[in-house]
């Protein structure tokens, strides 16, 4: 079964809830631009997209079966409690189901499903995050950072001249909506600061590198990716690129700490930071945290921004990301000035 030429046929068996181990009463269905989720009330079921990004590539069978591996094992490190595991999706003459006979066609994330409205950025939105709150997940981050895997491939990661080559394809990536979502005057002083900063702060990235402050990091650290429960569980790390992982603790952090600016409430953000610096001994993190802060929030722009040349997304989402563009642009100016 090629899935490419069956997706839909493959999600219309997916909707069947007498397939799933749980027996729901019935399906719900989300989706990103790279998975295919599919929620019974207790668990979530999540596949891969034969999509290929070139910083992504989960085009056969065999990488979609890797990275659903890597995503639990990785995941497992901040939510112990919501990824279960990787489930073979089977068919049978004909018949779809769960780890069962027959021909393996896909795998599955298989998780727990969690209640939404426990999540930072909604409890945030409602103004129930206290800055104990705050407090508790940084010290679990102290915890994760000084356990995180780091080596000598890692830590090359965190080079100033690696680094440009990031910041060099933003800059690029994001010349056609000059005067559009990012001010002209503005896309030449974030570049100009942040060339100026990693050359003039080599010492400062090699001091970072050298007290192991470059690990096997989160990735994609955001408030939507924190569920308050019995237990704080932070989730949805990146799983398809090293890249976007092998970082500067500092790098992660500035991700959170740049969310929460974007929500409207810097005024958590000190117990955030100072509980990170307390608990790692971390002092250089404040050198260079605005300068990836200014990295994270010209990312999030840069994302935004592409979603203006996607033709299947109506002209009102359209206005609302070039909304959310401008002022991750506008954010990464603000730091811009700091640095």
């Amino acid at each position: 079964m090629n899935f490419i030429m069956d997706i839909s046929s493959l999600k219309k068996a997916l909707f069947n809830p007498a397939i799933y181990p749980d027996h729901p009463n019935d399906i719900q269905f989300g989706e990103t631009h790279i998975s295919l989720l599919f929620f019974t009330g207790k668990h979530v079921y999540k596949l891969k997209k034969p999509m290929n990004f070139g910083f992504l590539d989960f085009t056969t069978l065999e990488k979609r079966k890797y990275f659903c591996e890597q995503e639990v094992k990785l995941n497992l490190r901040l939510s112990p409690k919501i990824y279960l595991g990787v489930v073979a999706i089977t068919e049978d003459k004909g018949q779809i189901s769960f780890n069962g006979g027959g021909k393996t066609i896909e795998y599955a994330v298989w998780m727990k499903q969690i209640p939404e409205d426990l999540l930072m950025d909604k409890l945030l939105q409602k103004g129930e995050v206290t800055p104990e709150m705050i407090q508790k997940v940084s010290e679990k981050l102290v915890h994760f950072y000084s356990t995180a895997d780091t080596n000598e491939i890692i830590k090359s990661f965190a080079k100033p001249e690696r680094v440009k080559q990031d910041t060099d394809e933003n800059f690029e990536q994001t010349e056609k909506y000059i005067d559009r979502a990012i001010l002209k005057e503005a896309y030449e002083w974030i570049k100009n600061r942040t060339n100026r900063f990693l050359k003039n702060q080599e010492k400062l990235f090699e001091r970072r590198i050298a007290e192991g402050r470059i690990r096997d990091c989160h990735g994609d650290l955001r408030l939507e990716h924190i569920f308050w429960g019995d237990e704080i569980s932070i989730f949805d790390c990146i799983e398809f690129n090293e890249r976007f992982r092998y970082t500067d603790v500092a790098a992660d952090i500035a991700f959170l700490a740049m969310d929460i600016d974007y929500q409207g409430r810097e005024d958590l953000n000190p117990y955030l930071i100072n509980t990170y610096i307390n608990g790692s001994g971390d002092r250089d993190l404040l050198e260079i945290l605005d300068f990836y802060k200014c990295y994270r929030a010209y990312v999030r722009g840069k994302v935004e921004s592409f979603r203006l040349d996607d033709p299947n997304i109506p002209e009102e989402e359209k206005r609302e990301a070039l909304k959310r563009a401008q002022k991750y642009f506008d954010l990464a100016y603000r730091y811009s000035q700091k640095f």
